[in-house]
């Protein structure tokens, strides 16, 4: 009888831990999928929209090149949103960071929907969307370290990468309610989707975001940051991490080129070449993308979820490697004119290249840095790499097919970055559960 009485408040604690963790995943899922929405479908309309609306030019490369020059900027502040909210997540928390984050990216993105034209005001069009696109730029980088280690410090020792890849779902689920939600818009009449209907996504996302910081404030803080709080308080993370993490830093960043630039040059650069060197419509490219994401939902946690099983770096290096060899071959079958052979590449380099490396990613980089600096550290490593590689991704693949006529070009260009982010992920530290 003593038996059967003490079992039922360790029923009740499971319950409770499971609930938590549930809570935990869906809060930093449902951020993710809110910040990946805004940041991509400015990324979607860079491609289809502001290069005639904002960025007007009699050439029309020079006016791509513009719209994905501003597109870069929101990338070039990430760095900058890395040190202010790793800073202050260290110090004062993660939970209340990733709230304020949230907050502003929704606020950005519903002003870029109200954003007048450069037909309507002049030079004051552009100035504002980039300096709008740098709010989303420091939102965003404060937002994914922190929703990746919310996730994993809240996780049980031996399932830190599946948890750990909860967040990183919302990537490929704010890439297919963006491309969805322009998939609907460009069923308008031309002149009604360059006059009005770009703009429903952005106004759209006010709703997410509400929903989003409801749901972020039912979690609790992390056990880990509240283990570290009190060392944390007695350092400046940033100084800390310069010192002493420098190594741990470097290989963040190498290790975190490949992935950001393949996916930044498939779901950004790709829709427009398709759309203007090839000759696909945009609702047959936004569809190999959404096929892409749709897939990603189960490929990113899979990977996470292997990670734990045979360990995060292992699996990490494998899809560098595999990256590597395929990226030839990807680009060739991109650029070879046929839409199927298009729809191969799109979800085999998401599903496959960019999952196997996104999905143990929280696991693999969280174990780089202590308690106390981990915010910052991680931060700081994911966006100066999403700076590089991200933000400058369609730029350079522009100017590669440019100047090499041929977009096997942009292959050789991720081959050389798979093979630095594959020699930064060995010389990375295993998480104490992985190989």
């Amino acid at each position: 009888m003593n038996d059967t009485i003490a079992a039922v408040p360790a029923d009740r604690t499971a319950v409770s831990k499971n609930g938590k963790l549930i809570k935990v995943g869906a809060a930093t899922m449902a951020g993710t999928i809110i910040e990946g929405f805004d940041f991509l479908a400015y990324g979607t309309a860079a491609a289809l929209v502001f290069n005639h609306l904002y960025f007007p030019s009699d050439n029309p490369a020079t006016a791509t090149l513009a719209a994905f020059g501003a597109f870069a900027a929101g990338f070039f502040a990430r760095p900058l949103g890395g040190m202010i909210f790793g800073h202050f997540g260290d110090r004062v928390g993660r939970k209340a960071m990733l709230s304020l984050s949230l907050l502003l990216m929704g606020i950005a993105t519903v002003l870029i929907g109200l954003l007048p034209t450069y037909a309507q005001i002049g030079i004051w069009a552009p100035v504002l969307l980039v300096t709008l696109r740098l709010a989303q730029g420091i939102s965003f980088g404060g937002e994914l370290a922190g929703a990746m280690l919310m996730a994993v410090e809240h996780a049980p020792a031996r399932q830190k990468g599946l948890f750990g890849s909860l967040p990183q779902m919302g990537s490929p689920l704010g890439l297919l309610l963006s491309t969805g939600a322009f998939a609907l818009v460009t069923r308008l009449p031309e002149e009604s989707f360059m006059s009005w209907g770009w703009r429903l996504p952005f106004l759209g996302s006010a709703l997410l975001v509400i929903i989003g910081i409801f749901i972020r404030s039912q979690i609790d803080e992390t056990p880990e940051f509240e283990a570290s709080k009190s060392k944390a308080a007695k350092v400046m993370p940033l100084v800390e991490v310069l010192r002493h993490h420098r190594k741990a830093l470097l290989l963040t960043i190498g290790g975190k080129l490949a992935e950001v630039t393949l996916y930044f040059t498939i779901v950004v650069f790709s829709i427009s070449y398709a759309n203007t060197a090839l000759g696909f419509s945009r609702a047959d490219v936004l569809n190999a993308l959404m096929l892409g994401a749709a897939l990603q939902v189960v490929t990113i946690p899979f990977f996470g979820w292997l990670g734990d099983r045979v360990g995060a770096r292992r699996v990490y290096v494998t899809g560098g490697i595999l990256l590597a060899v395929m990226a030839m071959p990807l680009f060739m079958l991109i650029g070879s004119g046929s839409l199927y052979s298009f729809n191969i590449a799109i979800v085999l380099a998401l599903t496959l290249n960019y999952a196997s490396m996104f999905g143990p990613q929280s696991a693999l980089y969280s174990a780089q840095f202590s308690a106390e600096v981990r915010y910052t550290g991680m931060s700081l490593g994911i966006q100066i790499a999403a700076a590089l590689g991200g933000g400058l991704a369609p730029v350079v693949a522009t100017l590669l097919v440019g100047s090499f006529g041929s977009i096997s070009a942009v292959g050789v260009y991720i081959v050389a970055l798979a093979l630095l982010t594959t020699v930064c992920a060995i010389a990375m530290t295993a998480p104490a559960k992985g190989d």
